[in-house]
């Protein structure tokens, strides 16, 4: 039997993982199983199939340990990441339900890591259970939508690596809205009331009733039909008929409709009435067979109103299920906090790298998938929690440990001369794993280094890496060349240094969190790099390339 190279190359990673599992060693015989799961046509030959998978398992188990890790990683990146158990087994889906989930936004600010965190929950409960899901902007309040909000968040949660089956705008459905109300106002189920709002507080907390209550259907529609066109903001509001003394204060004859007379920035002044946010989104919802969804547990009190108004309809009710809201520590979550920190000109815009708005994590280069395994790893909890940048950054730097390329960046940087040090021709990985080589130096015996390290030198041996040993003399402050050998380091070495040699260099600034710019030279191999590239910097951290000018190269800190 001959083998295609598709399956010669699942028998070299079925025996890879089985050697990495048993210290180096791959077992053939545990490889058959693997190999006709996906190939079993192969149980026509399987003495050719023995023979085969022996050779393989030969090739890999002289590889060694190390060897074969390596190769692994580069056939399946994420082969040593833990399992984590089904977060979403709590909600009790049966195999086969039918599973279509939603988030619903405001159009109405740049979105953070708390909107990723409902966006990505729902959008990965109906992944899981090969369901639906509905991307909806909720935007039926004029006096918060903004246009440019629209096109932000689809940019924002494609970015995430989101795509949606459904996308709705919620105000594109004010007919079903009003059909709807008139149908319970006809049905006596609710009423206008014209009462100000201060007077229907008062109502609610005493449970006295106003003598709007008692209007006739035939009253109630004639009042909706001057609302749609003639009454101004606070003459009248559509309330429900449920219960002026019911213990969840929600339910006490809530308003549903209200006059809003400002323009809609998909609209227009096409609508005078619009619907309150129990009311759609209950609605939408149903309408669209929204059966289960995440959110934060602000709404926990809204969940019996909402699956009231369902069932007033005869939708399905939505399975709701609340989670609590998370801070990470540090960071400015508040949208009008935000808008007045950038017009003090605090912050220098909504991508302010102290910020957890995706715009500013994206920016800094933090990972869409790292921001998915953080907000995973934070689970679907009722407690309250406070979260620092590291429990996000230790996401990131996972990856970003297999991603970048590295270079060396010298801050401040400071003359060296070292004594003797011969002339040198050499070339550095890009990656310690995946990109051997591309990094070529050419180095006499005059070095840049960070005015940092220099400061901090004592009389000892010093190694620049990949280099060579110098000896350093504190009161002379003259640094000789002693030797290019590693053991001479272990045995003697004080601190391993990254350098540039003088004739060559890139003048870069990096930005930090804090606002502060931290300027030096960068080797010259760093313009491989493109921008929106996250590469580390060797000694200093990792960070994002955002916008060359000229022959200057700036970065935005990401982290160490």
């Amino acid at each position: 039997m001959v083998f295609s190279i598709e399956q010669r190359d699942l028998m070299f990673k079925l025996a890879l993982k089985n050697a990495v599992k048993h210290d180096g060693s791959a077992n053939p015989k545990a490889l058959i199983g693997g190999f006709l799961g996906e190939f079993p046509d192969a149980r026509k030959d399987m003495k050719s199939l023995v023979v085969e998978l022996g050779v393989v398992a030969g090739e890999v188990n002289s590889l060694g340990l190390d060897v074969q890790k390596e190769k692994l990683l580069e056939l399946e990146p994420d082969v040593f990441v833990k399992k984590e158990r089904n977060i979403f087994d709590f909600l009790g889906i049966s195999e086969g339900e039918f599973v279509k989930t939603a988030f619903p936004p405001g159009p109405e600010k740049h979105p953070h890591i708390g909107h990723a965190k409902s966006l990505l929950l729902n959008y990965l409960l109906a992944k899981q259970y090969n369901g639906e899901f509905c991307l909806r902007f909720e935007d039926t309040n004029p006096d918060l939508v903004r246009a440019e909000f629209y096109d932000i968040m689809l940019k924002d949660f494609g970015w995430l690596g989101v795509s949606w089956d459904e996308l709705v705008f919620a105000s594109d459905f004010m007919d079903l809205y009003y059909e709807h109300c008139e149908s319970l106002l006809k049905d006596d189920k609710a009423y206008v009331c014209s009462c100000k709002s201060e007077d229907i507080k008062v109502q609610r907390e005493t449970g006295v009733p106003c003598s709007c209550r008692g209007n006739s259907s035939v009253k109630n529609l004639e009042l909706w039909d001057l609302m749609k066109t003639s009454m101004s903001p606070g003459d009248a509001t559509v309330r429900l008929k449920i219960d002026l003394l019911h213990k969840n204060s929600t339910m006490r004859d809530p308003s549903i409709f209200r006059v809003n007379l400002n323009e809609h920035a998909r609209h227009g002044s096409k609508y005078r009435v619009w619907p309150n946010y129990d009311f759609q989104n209950s609605i939408m919802d149903g309408y669209f067979k929204i059966t289960h969804r995440i959110r934060s547990k602000e709404f926990e009190m809204r969940n019996e109103l909402q699956r009231f108004i369902q069932r007033l309809f005869g939708y399905d009710e939505t399975k709701i299920f609340e989670m609590a809201r998370f801070n990470i520590e540090g960071a400015e979550a508040s949208g009008r906090v935000i808008r007045e920190m950038i017009k003090n000109n605090e912050l220098i815009g909504w991508d302010d790298p102290s910020l957890i708005t995706l715009c500013a994590l994206r920016r800094r280069g933090f990972l869409p998938r790292a921001i998915e395994n953080f907000v995973v790893s934070t689970g679907i909890s009722k407690s309250e929690s406070v979260l620092t940048w590291d429990d996000l950054i230790v996401q990131n730097r996972r990856l970003l440990d297999e991603s970048s390329d590295r270079f060396f960046f010298v801050s401040d940087p400071v003359k060296l001369e070292v004594v003797g040090a011969p002339s040198k021709s050499f070339e550095l990985n890009l990656h310690p794993m995946h990109r051997k080589g591309g990094r070529l130096f050419n180095t006499k015996d005059v070095f840049f280094v960070s005015r940092k390290d220099f400061d901090s030198f004592k009389s000892g041996v010093y190694r620049f890496i990949e280099l060579f040993n110098f000896e350093f003399d504190f009161e002379s402050k003259v640094a000789k060349f002693l030797d290019e050998d590693v053991k001479t380091f272990k045995e003697k070495g004080k601190s391993m240094l990254h350098y540039l040699p003088v004739s060559s260099g890139v003048e870069a600034e990096v930005l930090m969190p804090d606002k502060e710019v931290v300027k030096g030279l960068c080797e010259e191999n760093v313009k491989k790099a493109r921008v929106g590239d996250v590469v580390q910097f060797e000694r200093f951290g990792f960070c994002r390339l955002d916008k060359v000018e000229g022959n200057k190269y700036f970065f935005w800190f990401t982290h160490s």
